[in-house]
């Protein structure tokens, strides 16, 4: 049985990124970036798929892990009838090629350790010959190699590679797994292990001293930021929303996307996050790939990008995969980056403008690609479209879709108005009146008090949360306390948000899924903005609560189960976190932000 998501922690270079099980099983690599093929694999399938595990012989009594302090070097310790045994896990921040280094140290008594190495290139589908080295073995097939450095004996047994060995205490062994292309000698060893996982502590120790938020819940804050940073692309500034792909959204259903991507629509969550907790270099490096992905015609503009700024991400099945709990089809690539989602203007342009007012300075063309942007917008925001969920069914007036249209003429005009930038300004002003209009007619119901999913429709959707948010109308509008009311009613589940009701049929796809974990931030933030703080605390806490043992969070959660679902960990999640937290605590919060005239 597939461990559930939460038993999982991350480990990452900044370049890509590595699941760990509590069971000491390393089932998910992806090398040398996010989007590379997996060499472990297991994640999605059997251990046959590829995984790497350190762990007791002996039966385990009690699994304990934890990071070391604001770092991402993970330790797990094993606790025997024998003794007990701590293993420590980094991805050493990128010098030349992706290294995992373990660490198997003694902590009490004796205890015989095994270690299990299936190498399986291509997501589980290339076996690699693998060949004995003086200091351990090398593998490779195609353009795929790997090469494990470690003093430990190892024994081939099939097209797996074994070990034995007895830890005492105060000993230390040392594992160094490298990646490196095929057809190149591999790299120099790392000389010293234990002294690269000192240095990556202090990497991340300095990396995380720069963070400027004081508030309460400092320490989940904390860990999102560095689980932001660890899904940062570091060559180009680009941020996946999760290194995983297809882990669902409801087990053994098949909404099982591939989210190692970089999405527009996280673009102000990202600078806000960012920008307010001290990180200007990144935020600035966010902000520079936005502009280099989107540069260009403006009916060219995708919703996604590839880490490097990459335009197309074909969708494919891995059919050799079974699936995470059976839950298929595995797909690689993801069809959605060619969808029409008009809500991706305003996330862009809505960036843009809080990048401005936090001190981002523009660089010479950035105003010009906004206008280009811009005058898409204007021959394209009367149209229906996929919306902010991607739907896989027929196109509509999604109310969301049409307010972030609004956002980004208006974020346009307080720029000309700010900055002196030049545009048809009244023909802007004509377009977001007439969008405001529109939306507060077509897409509310006067009968329910509530705005909805679609134009002239009855369903309600949590994205409808994002309007006071946005500034469209103030928190306490009677026609927002309504729409607050109506999500209430229908899709909160034990204190926790669903997107939409599944069973509407408006996504195309069988089935339902858990309540997404940002959505449910959106409500607590749209409690803090209405002055029910009360209901804020309340909302945040329950969702701080149900955070892994080393606080992450999957896309989803399911609150009958009581699991995380969805791909993990989520950049999303995180951010709404991380934004929530500082709009219930901090005058200088997002939502103030966005909503300033």
């Amino acid at each position: 049985m597939a461990a559930r998501i939460e038993d999982y922690a991350l480990i990452g270079d900044c370049e890509t990124a590595a699941l760990v099980g509590r069971d000491g099983s390393i089932d998910w690599l992806c090398v040398p970036r996010f989007d590379a093929g997996a060499c472990f694999a297991a994640l999605l399938g059997t251990p046959d798929h590829g995984r790497w595990q350190l762990a007791p012989v002996d039966p385990v009594g009690r699994v304990t892990r934890a990071y070391r302090g604001d770092t991402l070097v993970l330790d797990t310790t094993f606790e025997t009838a024998t003794g007990s045994v701590t293993v420590t896990d980094c991805m050493p921040v990128r010098t030349v090629r992706p290294d995992v280094v373990r660490l198997v140290r003694g902590v009490r008594g004796r205890v015989r350790m095994r270690m299990t190495l299936t190498i399986r290139f291509d997501y589980g589908s290339v076996t690699p010959w693998v060949r004995s080295e003086p200091d351990g073995l090398s593998a490779v097939a195609g353009p795929d190699a790997l090469r494990l450095r470690t003093p430990v004996s190892l024994v081939g047994e099939g097209w797996t590679t074994t070990a034995e060995f007895d830890v005492v205490e105060g000993a230390t062994v040392p594992f160094v797994l490298t990646w490196y292309p095929s057809h190149e000698p591999a790299p120099a060893p790392i000389l010293d292990p234990i002294r690269a996982v000192e240095q990556t502590c202090a990497w991340w120790e300095a990396w995380a001293a720069r963070c400027t938020y004081e508030g309460e819940w400092r320490d989940a804050v904390m860990r999102s930021l560095i689980t932001l940073k660890a899904l940062t692309y570091g060559p180009t500034g680009g941020i996946v929303a999760a290194p995983t792909t297809s882990l669902p959204e409801l087990p053994g259903g098949e909404r099982n996307w591939d989210y190692r991507y970089c999405w527009l629509r996280d673009s102000t969550f990202t600078l806000a996050a960012l920008m307010q907790s001290g990180y200007v270099d990144e935020a600035r490096a966010w902000r520079q790939w936005l502009l280099r992905a989107v540069a260009g015609r403006g009916d060219e503009l995708h919703i996604m990008y590839g880490l490097a700024g990459e335009r197309r991400l074909p969708e494919l099945e891995l059919p050799w995969l079974p699936g995470y709990e059976a839950s298929r089809p595995v797909r690689i690539g993801n069809g959605a980056y060619d969808q029409f989602q008009l809500d991706v203007f305003g996330e862009v342009l809505d960036c843009l403008h809080l990048g401005r007012r936090l001190g981002l300075h523009d660089e010479d063309g950035d105003w010009y690609i906004e206008r280009e942007l811009l005058t898409r917008l204007e021959a394209v925001w009367a149209q229906p479209d996929e919306g902010i969920w991607e739907v896989r069914g027929p196109q509509r007036h999604f109310t969301h879709s049409k307010l972030m249209a609004w956002v980004a003429f208006d974020r346009a005009l307080k720029d000309v108005e700010r900055y002196g930038f030049d545009g048809p300004v009244d023909r802007w002003r004509e377009i977001r009146d007439t969008l405001h209009r529109e939306i507060c007619t077509r897409g509310f119901d006067t009968a329910r008090n509530t705005f909805v999913q679609s134009y002239d429709g009855t369903e309600v959707d949590a994205a409808l949360l994002m309007m006071a948010e946005v500034g469209f109308l103030p928190a306490t509008d009677p026609r927002i306390v309504g729409t607050v009311a109506a999500i209430e009613r229908d899709l909160v589940r034990d204190g926790f948000v669903d997107r939409y009701r599944t069973s509407s049929g408006v996504d195309g796809l069988p089935g339902g899924e858990g309540a997404f974990v940002l959505c449910t931030c959106w409500l607590a933030d749209n409690y803090a903005l209405m002055g029910r703080r009360e209901d804020a605390r309340r909302v945040f806490e329950q969702l701080l609560a149900v955070r892994n043992d080393v606080g992450l969070l999957a896309e989803e959660y399911d609150p009958i189960a009581r699991r995380q679902l969805g791909n993990f960990p989520q950049a999303f999640s995180h951010l709404g976190l991380i934004n929530t937290a500082r709009n219930l605590t901090q005058r200088d919060s997002p939502a103030g932000l966005r909503v300033a005239r």
